[in-house]
C-alpha cells in the first residue's frame, strides 16, 4: 500500500513539475497562458468501511488548468501587431480549414495579401466594401495593395463665420450723361454753358422732399465748375471731362497761318496735314491742362480731364480748321474769311450718378435737357471682381480634385449684400475662372444668396442651394483637360451619385454669421487624387485602415473576436491556439470593443501571464513533494525487508 501511495505521490509532483517547467519555458511566448496543476486525495470507500478512518490511497491529479488572466502589454514597431486589452481571442483559419482562436496577435501579410499569423493561418475578420465601410461579412482579411483610384469632388462642407460687423462694399446708382442743346458739342464763338431761365435742376431725395440746383451758377461756368457745385449736394457725384478733334485743315498758308489752342499759338510753318500738326504740339509743348492723345490718325484730338472749356480760333486769310465734338458729332468750321466764325468753344460732358431713392428731374431749355432722368438704369459701383479686393469681404481657398484626380484651387468669396436682412453672397472660382451663377447665363442671376437668422445661424429655407454645375475642369493652359464634364441638365439637390459629371455642391449649413472675425473652422471636400499605400493603422475597434500618398485612408475591414462562456474549456492545439470543446462552449464572434469583448491595441503584443518568480518557487516545492515521496519508497523498502529478514 505504502508504495502505491508513494507512487501516486511522485507521479503528482511529476506531474506539477512538468506543468511549471512548460510555464518557464514559455515564460516569454507571446499571447501564452500558464497553466497549474490542481491535486486530489484518494481514498477507499465500501458498503463495510463507510465510517472507518482510512489511511488512504494517495494522490491524483485533478485537473491541469489553464488560467487566462490578461498578461502585460508592450509595443512593437509593426503595425500589425495586435494585442487583445480584455476579453477574447483572434480568429484563426488554418490551412486545414480548421478554426481556431488564439491571444498572440503577431500578424503579417502573406504573399497573397492576406492578414495571417507565424504559422499562415488567415486572421478573419468583417470585410469592407468597395467604398470603404466595413460592413457585417466576416471572412479572411486581405490589404489591397494597389493604388487608390482618384475621386472627383461632389462635397464641400463649409464651417465659416462672416463677420456680421462688416460693411457693405458695394453701392448701387443710375448712371448718365448730360445731354441737350448746351453740353457736349463745339459751338462758334460760344463761352461755356449758358444758363436759361431760373432753375437748372430738381432733385427728389428718398424722403420725397425736393431741391433745386443751379441758379447761383452764372452763365459761362464751364462743365467742370458745375461739377464742384453739384457734389456738394448728397446723393450726387458728378464728373466733369472736355474732348475735342481737329478732323480737317484746309488752305495752309505757312507763312500766315496759325492755330490758337487755348493760350497757345501754333504757326503753320512746316504744318501740311494733321500728322504734323499734332507733332508740331507735341514738340512745342501742349495747353496746360490739355493732353494730346498721340494713338489717332487723321485727326488731333484733344482732352481736358476736368471738364474746363477748350477754345479754338484760327489764324490767316483763308484758312479754315474743322472741330468735332467726339462725344455727339457736333461739328463746326472755324473760317478766317468770316468775321468772327474764326472761333470755337467746345463744351464739356456731365457725368451724373445718382443714388438710390434720389430722383434728377430737367426740362429740354436745361443742361440736360431730353426726357426725365428718373427712370435710368441702375448701375453697381465695387460690383464683385476676385482681381478687386475691395469688392468682396471675404475669401477662403481649398484644393478640389477632379475624375482623373487633377488638383484645382477653388476660392470662395463672400460678398455682404443687405444688412437690414442678413444676407450675403457667395461666388466662387475655380484655376482662377468664375463657375456657378455667374452672371453670363441666360437668366443673368450672380451669385448665390445666404441668408442668415437672427441668431447667426444659416436660414436654409431662404438660402439658396450652391450647385456647381458648370465647371470644365482644364490644364494650366486653360484647355480642356479630359476629365468628366458637367451636367448642367442637374440642377436640384442632392446630386445624383451615378452622374459622372464635375458637378459638386458647396454646403454652407454649419456656416455663421455673428461680430466676430471671419474664420475658416473646417473645410472639407471629399475628393482626392490617385495614391499609393504606405502603411496601416488599426482602430481600438480592430479597424484595419490603409493609408495612402495622397493623405486619404481607407478601411480594409475589422477584426473580429471570439468569446466563450467557459474559456477554461478550450484544448490547447500548440502554437499558442485553441479550438473549441464541448465543455467551452460555442464561440460567440463580434466585434472588438463590444459587449465583453476587450480593445484592440495595435503595434502591441500581449506577454505571458507566466510569472517566473512564482514558478521558480513552485519548483522548488515540487522537486520537494518528489523528494518527500521518494523517501516514503524507500522507507517502505526498508520496513519490507526488514520483514523479509526475520527466520
Amino acid at each position: 500500500m505504502a508504495f502505491n501511495i508513494a507512487l501516486s505521490g511522485l507521479n503528482a509532483a511529476q506531474t506539477d513539475l512538468d506543468v511549471k517547467g512548460n510555464n518557464i519555458a514559455n515564460a516569454s511566448t507571446t499571447g501564452f497562458k500558464r497553466s497549474r496543476t490542481e491535486f486530489g486525495d484518494l481514498y477507499s470507500s465500501g458498503l463495510q468501511n463507510l465510517g472507518d478512518t482510512s489511511a488512504g490511497d494517495g494522490v491524483s491529479v485533478q485537473n491541469t488548468r489553464q488560467l487566462f488572466q490578461q498578461g502585460n502589454i508592450t509595443a512593437t514597431s509593426n503595425g500589425l501587431d495586435m494585442a487583445i486589452d480584455g476579453e477574447g481571442f483572434f480568429v484563426l483559419e488554418g490551412a486545414n480549414g480548421e478554426r481556431q482562436f488564439s491571444r498572440a496577435g503577431q500578424f503579417g501579410v502573406d504573399q497573397n495579401g492576406f492578414v495571417t499569423n507565424n504559422q499562415g493561418a488567415r486572421v478573419q475578420g468583417f470585410q469592407a466594401t468597395d467604398d470603404g465601410q466595413v460592413g457585417d461579412v466576416r471572412g479572411d482579411l486581405e490589404v489591397n495593395t494597389e493604388n487608390l483610384a482618384p475621386k472627383s469632388t461632389t462635397n464641400v462642407a463649409a464651417n465659416l463665420n462672416l463677420d456680421s460687423r462688416e460693411t457693405v462694399l458695394r453701392e448701387e446708382f443710375r448712371d448718365f450723361e448730360a445731354e441737350g442743346d448746351n453740353v457736349s458739342q463745339v459751338v462758334l464763338g460760344g463761352d461755356g454753358f449758358a444758363a436759361q431761365g431760373e432753375d437748372y435742376w430738381e432733385i427728389t431725395k428718398p424722403d420725397d422732399s425736393t431741391y433745386t440746383l443751379g441758379e447761383e451758377i452764372s452763365d459761362g461756368a464751364s462743365a467742370g465748375t458745375i461739377a464742384q457745385r453739384l457734389n456738394q449736394e448728397d446723393g450726387l457725384r458728378v464728373d466733369a471731362t472736355n474732348e475735342v478733334s481737329i478732323t480737317s485743315l484746309q488752305n495752309i498758308d505757312p507763312n500766315d497761318d496759325a492755330i490758337t489752342i487755348g493760350t497757345q499759338t501754333y504757326s503753320m510753318d512746316g504744318v501740311s496735314n494733321l500728322d504734323d500738326l499734332r507733332d508740331k504740339i507735341l514738340n512745342e509743348g501742349t495747353p496746360d491742362g490739355i493732353t494730346v492723345d498721340t494713338d489717332t490718325s487723321g485727326e488731333v484730338r484733344l482732352t481736358e480731364s476736368e471738364g474746363n472749356n477748350i477754345n479754338v480760333s484760327a489764324q490767316g486769310s483763308d484758312f479754315q480748321v474743322e472741330l468735332n465734338a467726339p462725344n455727339n458729332g457736333s461739328s463746326v468750321t472755324l473760317d478766317t474769311t468770316t468775321t468772327g466764325g474764326a472761333e470755337a468753344t467746345a463744351r464739356g460732358v456731365l457725368n451724373f450718378q445718382v443714388d438710390p431713392g434720389y430722383e434728377i428731374a430737367a426740362d429740354d431749355t436745361r443742361i440736360l435737357g431730353g426726357d426725365e432722368l428718373d427712370n435710368t438704369d441702375l448701375t453697381v459701383r465695387n460690383s464683385f471682381n476676385s482681381d478687386d479686393p475691395n469688392t468682396y469681404n471675404h475669401s477662403t481657398s481649398t484644393t478640389i480634385y477632379d475624375s482623373l484626380g487633377n488638383p484645382h484651387e477653388m476660392t470662395q468669396y463672400f460678398v455682404k449684400e443687405d444688412p437690414a436682412n442678413n444676407a450675403w453672397k457667395s461666388y466662387v472660382e475655380i484655376d482662377g475662372e468664375r463657375v456657378g451663377k455667374d452672371g453670363n447665363g441666360p437668366d443673368g442671376e450672380d451669385g448665390f444668396e445666404l441668408v442668415f437668422e437672427e441668431n447667426g445661424s444659416l436660414d436654409t429655407a431662404e438660402s439658396e442651394d450652391v450647385l456647381i454645375n458648370n465647371w470644365v475642369p482644364k490644364d494650366e493652359d486653360g484647355n480642356y483637360n479630359g476629365a468628366e464634364r458637367p451636367d448642367t441638365t442637374e440642377d436640384t439637390l442632392p446630386l445624383d451619385p451615378d452622374s459622372n459629371s464635375s458637378n459638386f455642391v458647396i454646403d454652407y449649413s454649419n456656416t455663421t454669421q455673428v461680430g466676430s472675425g471671419f474664420a475658416v473652422n473646417d473645410l472639407q471636400q471629399n475628393g482626392f487624387a490617385t495614391g499609393r499605400l504606405t502603411g496601416l493603422d488599426v482602430s481600438e475597434e480592430g479597424v484595419i485602415q490603409a493609408r495612402f500618398s495622397n493623405g486619404e485612408s481607407e478601411a480594409l475591414g475589422q477584426i473580429a473576436l471570439a468569446n466563450f462562456r467557459n474559456n477554461e474549456g478550450l484544448a490547447p492545439v500548440g502554437d499558442t491556439a485553441w479550438v473549441e470543446t464541448i465543455d467551452s462552449g460555442d464561440a460567440v464572434i463580434s466585434r472588438p470593443n463590444t459587449g465583453p469583448l476587450g480593445a484592440i491595441q495595435s503595434s502591441s503584443v500581449e506577454e505571458s501571464n507566466v510569472d517566473l518568480s512564482e514558478q521558480l518557487v513552485g519548483l522548488i516545492t515540487a522537486q520537494r513533494n518528489f523528494q518527500a515521496n521518494s523517501k516514503t519508497i524507500e522507507t517502505s523498502d526498508q520496513i519490507t525487508q526488514t520483514i523479509i529478514n526475520l527466520r
